[in-house]
């Protein structure tokens, strides 16, 4: 009886999440809105009228939901544009969270009044941004792949530091812990040391290992074994096992897809793993709504409000902050746009409440610290997330976006009507063809070549920087091709292992650094 009344709670939230899916292609005006938003907003009316379709527990998000998410986002992410800013995002990983922590405490402890085990505890909890959140809200805007990779490599990377800072505060309100910096600084590095080592012990081992088999509905089945199983094994050694799902998908995904996969089976995989977000981030988004108690939120209404102004200050501080030591050392190059962007997206979510739901029971301010940290959630997703959007047009960073589509559909019309061509010319000489038949159809696919082709030189004319827009899509055909002819020979026996990419080293390097043009877009 359990299990089926556990099987018809989750249909019902699969209906509701499908149903809202469906809005904004019934009621144009939904369309304004993105789509794991407006499921918050399902969620919070169903907790209007005390309609709770789950009990949203710490377990279920940490090792049932996070893991997969987490995967799909490293398996997108690009090793080369993450090692482009990787000074920034690692401070914002390691450095956003302290000062997260701190400010948030401190304002807690100064402005409401509470003690400052309980605010520590309220600050850990909302020191991440939630790649969960983030990854989706800015994939449905269109935001530029630089800044993408800027937010998800700092979201990914700073849940496993939020997860550490959360486990030692606990202990620390417990009695149990030794806070010296000595110990928190080795205790930190065997943590990320233990995910890093796990991490890129599985990634390479599962790369290697689907070098010598081409199965796309094993290796696709093995990505999910290791979503979970890395999480599960890392955890257990007493790493983060964020961090190694992190290593294990940005390995396998860079590296070993690459090598290891020929090009259909990435494309299985791929698709594969953009429905699984789908499916748990709508899952996830619609239970956030539908947890919230608003008696117990106007009860803590105060405190709520200077966690907010705190999250939104100290998220500034670091961010412009760390952002001009990186630009000033590492010559990042951020500008003040995409920082604003920066800012104003460090949306809070799946991760944060979790966080806040495994305060033990025993402590005695544990309802003040969920109540403040939905509250804060609620207020990042609903007013920064819906605000998103516009704040990008204002600044100049999604008008690119239409015409990097458009520009994408024309070169696959253009391919597709080309290889037509190539078959018409084939057949020229077929006896069973009729001549108008085939005159007509040249003529008609000929003329379509020609008007892509004026359509082509327009773009380059109104936008000069789609010529850094066709030069990244190049550079990845010609990785891919790269890829896939080193693993071929391997499959074949010619090749021991496959040889490391060279186009991914110093020419495209040289090319990036050679290049001079003022008016180049930076993101």
């Amino acid at each position: 009886m359990l299990i089926e009344e556990k099987l018809k709670q989750f249909l019902l939230i699969l209906l509701v999440s499908l149903s809202v899916a469906t809005l904004p292609q019934i009621f144009s005006w939904f369309r304004r809105i993105p789509y794991t938003l407006l499921l918050v907003i399902v969620g919070l009316g169903l907790a209007l009228v005390d309609v709770r379709l789950i009990d949203l527990s710490p377990q279920l998000i940490l090792w049932i939901f996070l893991p997969p998410l987490i995967f799909e986002a490293a398996w997108n992410l690009q090793w080369s544009r993450l090692k482009q800013d990787l000074i920034p995002i690692s401070l914002y990983a390691v450095f956003g969270v302290v000062i997260a922590i701190a400010g948030i405490a401190l304002s807690l402890n100064q402005f409401a009044q509470i003690a400052l085990p309980t605010a520590l505890l309220i600050g850990a909890s909302l020191s991440a941004t939630d790649p969960v959140s983030v990854t989706a809200v800015f994939r449905e805007l269109g935001v530029g792949k630089r800044l993408t990779a800027l937010m998800e490599g700092e979201s990914l990377f700073n849940d496993g530091m939020a997860i550490v800072a959360f486990g030692f505060l606990i202990a620390f309100s417990q009695g149990t812990a030794n806070l010296t910096f000595q110990a928190v600084c080795t205790q930190l590095f065997l943590v990320m040391g233990i995910g890093l080592g796990t991490g890129s012990i599985i990634g390479f081992g599962i790369s290697y290992l689907t070098e010598r088999f081409d199965l796309p509905l094993v290796e696709q089945s093995l990505t999910i074994v290791i979503a979970y199983g890395t999480y599960l094994i890392t955890e257990e050694l007493g790493g983060s096992g964020v961090i190694a799902v992190v290593t294990a998908g940005l390995i396998l995904g860079n590296f070993g897809s690459l090598v290891g996969m020929n090009p259909r089976t990435r494309i299985i995989v791929s698709e594969f793993w953009e429905f699984l977000a789908f499916f748990v981030n709508s899952i996830v988004f619609l239970l956030i709504g539908d947890q919230i108690h608003f008696t117990v939120l106007g009860k803590n209404i105060g405190a709520i409000a200077v966690t907010i102004a705190a999250v939104i200050a100290t998220r500034a501080i670091a961010i412009y902050v760390l952002s001009a030591l990186s630009n000033r050392f590492a010559k990042s190059e951020i500008p003040i746009a995409a920082q604003t962007i920066l800012w104003w997206g460090g949306l809070r979510g799946a991760v944060s409440i979790a966080l806040a739901l495994s305060v033990p029971a025993t402590f005695k301010d544990r309802e003040l610290v969920i109540a403040t940290v939905f509250g804060t959630v609620l207020f990042t997703l609903l007013v920064q997330g819906l605000t998103i959007q516009p704040v990008l047009q204002k600044l100049n960073l999604l008008q690119k976006h239409p015409m990097r589509q458009r520009y994408l559909e024309i070169t696959a019309r253009q391919a597709a009507l080309s290889r037509v061509l190539q078959r018409l010319t084939a057949t020229e000489q077929h006896p069973k063809i009729e001549t108008e038949f085939y005159n007509y159809q040249v003529a008609l696919v000929k003329g379509e070549l020609t008007r892509l082709e004026e359509e082509i030189v327009q773009l380059h004319n109104e936008y000069p920087h789609l010529i850094t827009f066709i030069t990244d899509q190049l550079s990845e055909e010609l990785l891919a091709i790269e890829a896939d002819t080193y693993a071929e020979f391997v499959r074949t026996g010619r090749l021991n292992q496959a040889l490391p990419l060279f186009l991914e080293q110093e020419p495209a390097e040289s090319y990036s650094n050679c290049r001079s043009n003022p008016n180049q877009e930076k993101i």
